[in-house]
């Protein structure tokens, strides 16, 4: 979304979710050889490199130092080629807009053949139980439209796409090398395990809880660990633990679906530095009944 929207729902998100204990974003960082994280406020954008080939994963909001933070990863943004949208969100975009800095500007994005009618108008996203609008993203990047369960071969870096609507109608998540499992805005993590995502922001929470299912049996019908890693609070290789809570809502208005681990403003970041980027790895999370 423009500059002036991702400032907007800063203020307004700060203020709304202060001292409520729910997000709970990585700092940047590294969380091993292949995944690299850069934190923007209460929201992560993922890296993953293999052959010294680099694909993004989210576009985070509209922000002033991304290049700053990319810079502790040792990430040029030119050279990203090549930028997996799990939905186009106004924290999931932001670096695309037209008023950006620019720095992706010769990325395709790929994103879901659903999720793009939001893009053309065809669609309008609602949050806060459909009373609220979000702003149209306006991006000039080429665009690779996305089918359920196709398979990518992007520079030797397998990518399975796996549509999982409910937060939004065509929510897609990433398979990658079937080790990496980018799941957007479908999952969130509290000190008790897994939930569906936040219940205000969804399109359809029925839905959403269905796709989740769906999610957690293709994933155990694969052979091997599987990272799984979310787009606002944190990442895990505990299967179970991940989807422990999948039929139930986070509601982030209710005390029970509060972290204690979770800042008190979870857009203040003064504990996300470079010193921290370049030498502590980003651990899992871990889950207490």
């Amino acid at each position: 979304m423009s500059k002036k929207d991702s400032e907007d729902q800063k203020k307004s998100m700060s203020v709304m979710f202060r001292g409520r204990a729910i997000f709970k974003p990585l700092n940047t960082g590294w969380i091993d050889e292949h995944v690299a994280c850069v934190r923007e406020w209460i929201a992560n954008i993922f890296f993953y490199t293999k052959n010294g080939r680099t694909v993004m994963i989210d576009a985070g909001y509209n922000y002033d130092r991304l290049r700053e933070k990319m810079g502790w990863l040792d990430i040029d943004p030119a050279s990203i080629q090549h930028i997996l949208i799990t939905h186009q969100d106004t924290d999931h975009v932001g670096a695309l807009e037209r008023d950006s800095e620019g720095l992706f500007r010769n990325a395709a994005i790929y994103l879901s053949e659903i999720e793009n009618r939001y893009l053309t108008g065809e669609a309008r996203r609602r949050v806060i139980h459909g009373l609220y609008k979000l702003p149209l993203f306006k991006t000039d990047n080429e665009r690779v439209l996305l089918k359920d369960g196709q398979i990518l071969d992007i520079d030797g870096i397998k990518i399975e796409c796996i549509l999982c609507p409910g937060h939004t109608w065509g929510h897609m998540v990433y398979l990658i090398d079937d080790a990496y499992l980018f799941t957007g805005d479908t999952i969130w993590f509290r000190a008790d395990g897994g939930y569906s995502f936040l219940s205000t922001l969804a399109e359809d929470n029925k839905l959403a809880v269905r796709s989740l299912a769906a999610l957690e049996m293709l994933l155990r019908a694969r052979k091997g660990p599987i990272k799984i890693i979310t787009g606002h609070t944190g990442w895990t290789d505990d299967l179970d633990a991940a989807f422990w809570h999948r039929t139930e809502l986070c509601r982030p208005f209710t005390k029970k679906y509060t972290d204690p681990e979770a800042p008190y403003d979870g857009y203040e970041e003064a504990d996300d530095t470079e010193e921290k980027a370049r030498r502590v790895p980003l651990a899992k999370k871990v889950f207490r009944p």
